[in-house]
């Protein structure tokens, strides 16, 4: 008797909790926020868990309805500056084969998703100074030419606002780039002593002055990651206002320094998009291919957690494995363009349609 008060005792806070959030879009002030954000990530109410999910994809429905988002992901290159330490494209990797796009190679991956039906391209590469800022605004300016109704994203890292400006002009819509952690300690027990928080931020602020529809996010479960590291991302993203925010679990690549760490957990995945979402009610939100990485069904699961989109990849199939962020990356089936009949199914039976449309922040 005395578990059952205690349990619904704390139903009755959490779903507290949640209907605060759902009218303030934030937590109480202090450290009363932090436990109210540590009750949601821990608790194992199966009810107010149920409830969280339930308010966080109302909120999405009642904002973007029952349609999901496609975006045509083209991983163009795989050569990167940068040495983080989870990346398994980073610089001093040389356990996996480079390669690049050409132009023409990048045009022919939009030209096959504008067939299925994507009507926005995602460019994502590392930071490979092999593309400089006229090859960008090249291809920028042809993907706008040839598909004038589309959107294109960028997802090349940090660069210069002049570099940033002019992709804007030359076409570019939005841009990701995941901020990783919103906690100084923390980032540099994951990036080189070269790279800066800082920097990031500020690269972030120059996007959303400029005009882009700007995106940030972070890896679930990285190594060093507590609960007041994540809880200070949630107000970072609360205060940046996101347009769109990139979230998945981070899964470990065997060939970095971080290759034997822990992965994240779909269960805390989930659990943080549903906050998020009931945060930052109009964001674009990912039910990312790491989610589909760790479960079957994650892509689905995320998606009644309270994401709106889904990337699957346009690459060339021959490339498609060596785009090794981490280990064990799917990038067939449901993954891949060519599975967009599958995809949609499997959206059908969550209630969910896909549709041909931009997917613009709302």
């Amino acid at each position: 008797m005395n578990s059952e008060k205690t349990e619904g005792n704390e139903r009755q806070i959490l779903i507290e909790i949640i209907d605060k959030l759902c009218v303030e879009h934030m937590f109480k002030k202090g450290r009363e926020g932090e436990k109210e954000f540590e009750m949601l990530l821990t608790t194992q109410n199966e009810d107010g868990l149920r409830y969280l999910k339930r308010k966080a994809r109302e909120t999405a429905d009642r904002i973007y309805g029952k349609i999901i988002y496609i975006r045509g992901l083209i991983e163009f290159t795989n050569y990167c500056k940068n040495n983080c330490f989870y990346c398994g494209i980073r610089k001093d990797n040389n356990r996996i084969q480079r390669y690049r796009l050409s132009h023409d190679q990048i045009l022919e991956c939009c030209h096959k998703g504008y067939e299925f039906g994507f009507r926005t391209f995602v460019l994502q590469g590392g930071e490979d100074a092999y593309f400089t800022d006229d090859k960008i605004c090249s291809i920028l300016s042809d993907i706008k030419s040839n598909y004038p109704d589309c959107a294109v994203t960028l997802s090349i890292g940090e660069k210069s606002r002049e570099s940033y400006q002019a992709f804007f002009d030359a076409g570019a819509d939005r841009y990701l780039l995941r901020h990783e952690t919103a906690n100084e300690e923390h980032y540099k027990k994951l990036h080189p002593s070269e790279m800066s928080l800082a920097n990031r931020k500020q690269c972030l602020s120059q996007l959303k002055e400029i005009g882009y529809q700007a995106g940030c996010g972070f890896m679930v479960g990285s190594p060093y990651q507590t609960m007041q590291t994540l809880y200070e991302d949630l107000i970072f993203m609360r205060e940046f206002q996101p347009h769109m925010v990139g979230i998945g679990p981070f899964i470990p690549q065997k060939d970095t320094p971080f290759g034997e760490q822990k992965a994240g957990t779909l269960d805390r995945t989930l659990r943080l998009l549903s906050i998020i979402r009931l945060m930052n009610p109009h964001v674009l939100l990912p039910a990312t291919t790491a989610l589909g990485t760790i479960h079957s069904r994650g892509r689905e699961l995320g998606i009644t957690a309270g994401a709106n989109v889904v990337m699957p990849n346009l690459s060339p199939a021959k490339v498609r494995d060596n785009y090794k962020l981490y280990d064990n990356k799917i990038y067939t089936g449901v993954e891949a363009a060519e599975g967009i009949t599958e995809l949609s199914n499997k959206m059908s039976e969550i209630g969910y349609q896909i549709v041909t449309d931009r997917g613009d922040f709302r």
